[in-house]
């Protein structure tokens, strides 16, 4: 079962996991899943018990907790399921945003090893002024400052020494496990457990290569150059390696600390204004954006600027997606259910939906929301509404919609912070009908006239070799034609009835026909004076007739 961990070097780690999930009270899943099995046949002892003093607490509590307790991946993993909107609920989500940012920082002897590797000499002989204290201290990285020979104030995001290993060893058990769960446990199912696993496992590794995160700031710089509102940190890429970043300190008013805005002499509305057109730029015209702009990621400056930091989880959108979310944004302002199912059912792919079910559902949504006003339409309640149809239809988002979804809702709860009149759906109207007018501008169209020429002369050109291949299939007898049309079956029934009826006709004529003859051939039984096999002939042909009349009686009125 649990074959792929890498021999038993993993066997202790594995041990420690279950037995923080065992104390949390996920014995039963852990029994069912067979791994407290697996372990013991290994010669591993599990003696953990439930702590009785979890046991009031609800469900999402506690697993919110094991993860806290199972270390920096796992605290990592409900950060990222705190963006599947569309698999868990409201409650359930508010528990995965608690999950600490903070952790016990590394010993300082050890950090400053890694800046040494990073760096090619000790960071005291790199910079003017070192500060061997961390500013902050996360489960991948810690920052620290310090500043530059030329004066320039700096912060300096470390990735902690030896993550990698144990990330790759915790994520080849959460793979195992996960098969394990999508076989053993069918309630699970439904949150697709191996592709959440191997998502968060495309995740975590780009988040690991701190170069990568310091490329897509450089890339966020380049597209607000020309927005003195929008401050984007810049990279010093001298110093800069997968290891470890350096930028630009960035002093202002932290996001999160509301009661100095306004000491500060800043305006709320106008940095809800500002906050909103960044973001959805990032979205709707970039199809590039910072996939989780919570306070803790903002700074307010002076001029009510905006500052943008910890680019570690981006969301990219293609043409073809951004067209979706502006259809269904449109539709939902026309209360169209049909254009919304038209772009939820793209979404699910080739899983089954109850088409009729989900258009209902649908309908009763857009009919609480009917009475509203486009201004007092809450963009993050609507998109719950939305996940909540699309989790009872068992609708999947595909990854990057998921962190779409999470952007907008935590861009409105951010503006609404700041400023309580702040309509979202307000900033969207622009954006979207700037997007409309794209699709119709000379370049849009004949972009996709070529794409359009583009398929159907690849298509021509593929029909010579398809053929070639059909051909060869035919000759060498592994061609099959499928026919799947229940009318076919449906006549073929309706044969089948015909024949038997024939059938039983011929053996009726035959009846009559054998028992006249007999009726003429005196000798044998007899009853009432006739011959006894002639009677019992007749009597059975005018059962068969009988019973094939009310038959043909039967079949014209179905």
């Amino acid at each position: 079962m649990l074959e792929s961990l890498h021999a038993f070097q993993d066997l202790p780690r594995l041990r420690e996991l279950v037995v923080i999930l065992m104390r949390h009270g996920f014995g039963d899943v852990i029994r069912r899943a067979g791994v407290g099995t697996f372990l013991e046949r290994a010669g591993e002892l599990l003696s953990a018990g439930k702590d009785d003093s979890l046991a009031h607490l609800e469900l999402p509590v506690r697993i919110r907790m094991a993860l806290e307790a199972m270390g920096p991946t796992f605290v990592k993993l409900g950060q990222v399921l705190s963006t599947r909107v569309d698999l868990f609920p409201e409650e359930w989500i508010a528990e995965f945003e608690r999950l600490q940012h903070a952790v016990a920082p590394e010993p300082a002897e050890a950090m400053v090893a890694q800046m040494t590797q990073a760096l090619g000499r000790p960071p005291q002989e790199v910079f003017a002024d070192f500060e061997p204290h961390p500013l902050a201290s996360a489960s991948i990285a810690q920052v620290y400052r310090a500043r530059l020979e030329d004066g320039t104030q700096v912060v300096l995001k470390v990735r902690r020494p030896g993550i990698r290993p144990r990330i790759e060893a915790d994520l080849r058990i959460l793979s195992v496990l996960a098969g394990v769960a999508a076989r053993e446990l069918p309630e699970l199912q439904r949150f697709q457990p191996v592709e959440m696993v191997a998502q968060f496992g495309r995740s975590i590794g780009r988040e690991l290569d701190l170069a990568l995160e310091a490329r897509n700031q450089d890339r966020f710089a380049r597209s607000f150059a020309d927005d003195p509102n929008v401050v984007i940190p810049r990279i010093h890429w001298e110093h800069t390696s997968a290891r470890m970043n350096v930028q630009d300190f960035v002093e202002g008013v932290p996001g999160n600390e509301l009661e100095l805005i306004e000491r500060a002499g800043l305006d709320r509305k106008t940095l809800a204004d500002r906050g909103a057109g960044a973001v959805l730029k990032m979205i709707l015209v970039d199809g590039f954006f910072h996939a989780d702009p919570h306070p803790g990621n903002v700074m307010y400056l002076p001029g009510n600027r905006i500052a943008m930091l910890d680019f570690g989880m981006v969301g990219r959108l293609s043409d073809h997606r951004r067209n979706q979310i502006v259809d269904l944004l449109a539709a939902l302002s026309r209360r169209d259910e049909h254009g919304m199912m038209a772009v939820l059912l793209d979404w699910t792919g080739d899983a089954e939906v109850d088409e009729a079910r989900l258009a209902q559902d649908l309908g009763d949504l857009v009919g609480d929301y009917d009475h509203l006003a486009l201004k007092d339409i809450h963009i993050g309640r609507l998109l719950g509404d939305i996940t909540t149809v699309m989790r009872d239809h068992a609708i999947v988002l595909p990854p990057d919609l998921a962190l779409l979804f999470k952007a907008l809702i935590s861009l409105e709860g951010l503006g609404r912070r700041l400023d309580p009149e702040f309509h979202l759906v307000d900033y969207l109207r622009p954006f979207v009908k700037r997007v409309i007018l794209s699709r119709y501008e000379p370049g849009a169209v004949g972009k996709r006239v070529r794409h359009g020429m583009s398929d159907v002369l690849g298509m021509l050109g593929g029909i010579p070799g398809d053929l070639t291949k059909l051909i060869r299939d035919a000759r060498r007898g592994r061609m099959r034609i499928e026919f799947d049309l229940k009318r076919l079956d449906h006549f073929g029934h309706q044969i089948d009835r015909s024949a038997n009826r024939l059938t039983l006709g011929v053996v009726t004529a035959a009846l009559i026909v054998g028992s006249s003859i007999v009726m003429t051939v005196r000798g044998g039984p007899e009853l009432f004076g006739l011959p006894l096999f002639g009677v019992v002939g007749f009597l059975l042909a005018s059962c068969i007739g009988v019973w094939l009349v009310f038959s043909i009686l039967r079949s014209d009125r179905e």
